[in-house]
């Protein structure tokens, strides 16, 4: 190579890195201020967690977030430092991370002295597959990892060949951060043993096998644990999860050949797909894992002169593994499949297809072939464009789905919950529960949802209450619905012990439910004689949650009616006009306490014009306070 082809090759190698961030950045430009969807609420670090003492929760508390991955909510918890709940931050650090994730490519692609390093960057960075990672923040679980799990193996590589401990530390401690990020990156020693297998034939015990061993144990604790997670706090368990084993062998086998079938062709994607009914019965659900067989008998016939095509269909589907259906995982409930579930599986399939294009238009003219690949490129980065649009807000994600997805329950169920957020989208709320009780009847929390908007609704309160009891049936131990049901039944005072024993039953569920004993102790404190048990639930609520303003107001509002207890409703009032400066009618009941106080008289009067200016409607507070005021001292 002559001195001025190498300089070329020298610039082209710097520009790849610039080409693939402004390309990712173009391609996701409608998703850029995309809002937040479906659990990004639960990712976006919640108000308990945003503390010091959060963040401490959050590496030492299992289920203080959805998934105990501390390291991705460690990262949520400093983006909210940096951009608070301005959803453009959290969308530009994915793109940021996808972009260096696809420049870890071409480094890694070189690194393995395979052909065609640029062109399988920019086809990762931008396949419309990637799309449900980078434009939905709560996936940042999948850039942030796909980053450290590339790092790591850059590192380990560099390892291999040189041997330096410094090296082998670093890509250790790489590999512990992407399994703090996300679990399916456990795979990744399995994934190096392949290429090791790939490269030289066979793995050497003490070369090759013996520096994984650590490794391998951290990926197996990592996995076992993450799986305990899925099942005991996610709630992956139950009828929609009792999958034979032969019914386990034909979901892998038709998610491995539909996941394939989307990188090669990746129109009609879905952010739902239907969920697949699994009929050991139909002979045409045993062509899925029979092609899969056949393809890697027909691989490993192969391998004895080319082991590449077994190598890179072993860690596609090992990297898949973990959601091929051997193990419950939460989505199974809704579908079997996911684009965002083969993310960094799809490398495995992705370089590979680049560096056959690349040797097959070798010996095209250098504008040709240059041509076909810029051709290629912009048609995936188009699909993702198009792709990106659907996630610029929650309904039209959801109206998407059902466009593809006409039967899908959780889109309804969604779209219900988006609209009744507000009394004019009520009628909506009701039209959609009612499709995904259609749809899906044995869904106790489509039941629940529908009672509860049907519970904003004037004449509709025994239609709701039929609606929680159902729920109630379907779930016993449905501590929510208990705890709405009863609170649905306080409204009526002939209904009180009903109400009462609905939040009895919710705590013996859930003895740590805040909220049922704060509801708990509002009943109670309408029988007189079971105030100092009302007072009780109130304070339990509080330590449960210290937070917890109506918990604090209702147990103000006890003691006050208890004469030893004056000094503590001060202070409850106090805190929470702390936690709550325009709860207006905590500042009346202080005003209240503190009136006859010659001391307190001029901040009770305070306290009350306050009352009076947070709700100028409050007219008989406003009568009482007039009277109050024309009394002589």
């Amino acid at each position: 190579m002559t001195a001025r082809e190498q300089s070329r090759q020298t610039l082209r190698s710097a520009l790849i890195g610039p080409a693939i961030f402004l390309l990712v950045l173009l391609a996701y430009w409608p998703a850029l201020r995309g809002g937040l969807l479906w659990d990004d609420a639960a990712h976006v670090t919640r108000p308990e967690l945003r503390s010091l003492a959060g963040l401490g929760r959050i590496w030492t508390e299992v289920g203080a977030t959805q998934q105990y991955y501390p390291l991705l909510h460690s990262a949520f918890w400093l983006e909210h430092r940096l951009w608070g709940d301005a959803v453009t931050g959290y969308h530009l650090t994915n793109l940021l991370l996808h972009a260096v994730a696809a420049c870890l490519v071409v480094a890694l692609v070189r690194r393995l002295g395979l052909a065609g390093a640029a062109l399988a960057g920019l086809i990762f960075a931008l396949h419309p597959v990637a799309v449900e990672s980078v434009a939905w923040i709560s996936e940042q679980k999948n850039t942030l990892s796909a980053v450290l799990y590339l790092g790591a193996a850059l590192l380990y590589l560099d390892f291999d060949r040189s041997r330096r401990n410094r090296a082998y530390a670093a890509a250790l401690g790489l590999f512990l951060l992407a399994l703090l990020t996300k679990t399916v990156t456990a795979t990744l020693p399995a994934v190096l043993l392949v290429l090791f297998w790939w490269r030289r034939g066979r793995p050497e015990l003490r070369r090759d096998v013996f520096p994984l061993l650590p490794w391998l144990a951290l990926g197996l604790g990592a996995g076992l644990f993450s799986a305990w997670m899925e099942h005991s706090f996610i709630g992956a368990q139950g009828a929609d999860y009792d999958l034979s084993f032969v019914q386990r062998c034909l979901l892998a086998g038709r998610a491995l050949c539909f996941y394939f079938s989307k990188l090669l062709w990746p129109v009609d994607l879905v952010f739902i797909y239907p969920r697949w009914a699994l009929d050991p019965a139909a002979g045409w659900q045993y062509l899925f894992p029979l092609a899969v067989l056949g393809v890697t008998a027909a691989f490993c016939w192969r391998a004895r002169r080319h082991r590449g095509p077994l190598a890179a269909l072993l860690i596609y589907g090992g990297t898949l593994l973990p959601v091929l259906g051997f193990l419950n995982v939460y989505p199974f409930i809704f579908s079997y499949v996911a684009d965002h579930f083969q993310y960094l599986a799809s490398l495995a399939v992705l370089v590979p297809a680049a560096g056959i294009l690349t040797r097959a238009t070798a010996r095209f003219p250098k504008a040709g072939r240059w041509g076909m690949q810029a051709g290629l490129v912009l048609i995936l980065g188009g699909l993702t464009w198009r792709q990106s649009h659907i996630y610029r807000d929650a309904p039209s994600l959801y109206r998407a789905v059902l466009a593809g997805n006409p039967d899908c329950w959780l889109a309804y169920n969604n779209l219900g919950n988006l609209a009744s957020q507000s009394a004019d989208g009520l009628p909506e709320a009701e039209r959609h529960y009612e499709a995904v009780i259609r749809l899906r009847p044995e869904f106790a929390d489509g039941h629940f949802n529908l009672a509860n908007t049907l519970a904003k609704i004037p004449d509709r309160r025994a239609r709701a209450i039929a609606e929680y009891e159902i729920a109630l049936g379907l779930q016993p131990d449905f501590a929510e619905a208990r705890n709405h049901l009863g609170n649905l039944l306080a409204q009526d005072p002939a209904q009180l012990p009903r109400a009462i024993a609905q939040f009895e039953a919710a705590l013996r569920g859930n003895p740590r439910f805040a909220e049922a004993h704060c509801n708990l102790g509002s009943a109670l404190s309408r029988l007189p004689d079971r105030l100092p048990e009302a007072i009780l639930h109130f304070e339990t609520a509080i330590r449960l949650r210290p937070d917890f303003t109506d918990a604090h107001y209702n147990l103000a509002v006890a003691c006050a009616r208890t004469p030893e207890r004056r000094a503590q409703a001060v202070t409850e009032f106090e805190t929470v006009i702390r936690l709550r400066p325009d709860f207006a009618e905590a500042h009346f009941a202080l005003g209240l306490l503190w009136f006859n106080n010659p001391d307190r008289r001029l901040a009770a009067i305070d306290h009350l014009q306050t009352a009076l200016r947070l709700r100028p409607d409050w007219t008989a507070a406003r009568r009482h306070v007039e009277r109050l005021l024309a009394a002589p001292p």
